[in-house]
């Protein structure tokens, strides 16, 4: 038996069942539809933001990265990947030429070899080079990074320090090296790629989720540094997304977070790349996808950026009664985690 929990996707519905007073959910669903209506209007915007604009993705060579590379450049951006594996970057670098080369009038697509872990002066020189190539970065995308999943007493401290370099550091330096452009420019943005366990920490993911929250500690302090020069920090928190590397990574995970994860359901790296440069143009602090990811921005929001006067009133009215529903989901993590324990029990016994 999976201890999983399910809500209706209909926000409305969710509302209904939180037991706001009548006057509260009108005003919501009010401020909602006009939302919405925004929405629409600025679909189009966003749609030609990034149009002859420089678009920088770290680990673009597969995944989520891969995605936001392609997507960008169906927005018309100039597009620059950078990753390690030359086989994998010059297969997405065809696929760029390919598809969008004759698309959006004369668009750059190129291809750097890069460790994100390597000194901080070898990759300030290697993004200046792909600026004197493709114009200044307009948008930066960190996706370079990986996850370990153990308990944390079988985690020896090297995979922390690892985590902490790739997951942590491999963000900082990229950012580090256009920021100074941005501020200058008035304009620019940056997207640092965590995760949900950036806001959760999970069974098995004491080190992973140990450099996905100081990313967003981070990104919270850069945003207050940026936000006066017209600069946007963005924080992606997408949840499981079909990737090669999450395919990778689940053969090795354990059986708790295995299902504690699937709570959350599984996404294309597609549909995670689209939201992520839609939330980034809008200027958004936090990008998630799905129901679940909601609730945990909505219920941990505290004194993070605040996105909008939806987003805020939105937090208001919801943050207490989400409270409780949280508190319903980490009962059913407890419960799948005595579950496990119980079963290796029997089967110790058993032996």
């Amino acid at each position: 038996m999976d201890y999983i929990l399910e809500y209706s996707n209909d926000p409305l519905t969710f509302m209904s069942t939180t037991s706001l007073p009548t006057f509260g959910i009108a005003f919501v669903s009010i401020i909602f539809a006009i939302y919405l209506l925004v929405d629409l209007s600025l679909r189009a915007k966003r749609r030609n933001a990034l149009l002859n604009k420089h678009v920088l993705v770290t680990g673009g060579s597969c995944g989520i990265g891969r995605s936001v590379a392609l997507a960008a450049a169906s927005r018309g951006a100039h597009v620059t990947i950078i990753a390690r594996n030359e086989a994998r970057l010059a297969r997405i670098h065809q696929e760029l030429v390919d598809s969008y080369s004759e698309c959006h009038g004369k668009q750059i697509f190129q291809q750097i070899s890069l460790d994100v872990t390597a000194n901080y002066d070898v990759i300030e020189k290697v993004i200046r080079c792909a600026e004197e190539y493709a114009g200044p970065v307009h948008m930066l995308v960190n996706c370079a990074g990986t996850s370990i999943c153990s308990k944390f007493e079988d985690t020896p401290l090297d995979q922390f320090e690892r985590m902490i370099k790739l997951n942590l550091l491999g963000s900082v330096s990229p950012a580090k090296a256009v920021i100074r452009g941005m501020k200058a420019r008035g304009s620019g943005h940056i997207v640092f790629t965590a995760s949900q366990a950036a806001l959760l920490g999970i069974y098995g993911y004491s080190a992973y989720s140990a450099s996905k929250f100081a990313l967003r500690g981070v990104a919270e302090s850069l945003h207050m540094e940026v936000k006066p020069y017209g600069v946007c920090v963005t924080v992606a928190l997408p949840p499981d997304t079909d990737t090669p590397g999450f395919a990778e990574e689940e053969k090795a995970k354990l059986e708790e977070t295995r299902l504690i994860s699937q709570s959350s359901g599984l996404f294309t790296s597609d549909k995670v790349a689209e939201k992520i440069l839609d939330d980034a143009i809008m200027g958004k602090f936090f990008s998630t996808v799905g129901l679940e990811g909601s609730i945990l921005t909505t219920t941990c929001a505290g004194m993070s950026p605040v996105g909008s006067f939806f987003e805020l009133m939105w937090q208001i009215l919801l943050m207490g009664p989400l409270r409780l529903v949280s508190a319903c989901y980490l009962y059913s993590f407890g419960r799948i985690v005595e579950k496990c324990m119980r079963k290796r029990d029997i089967r110790k016994r058993s032996e």
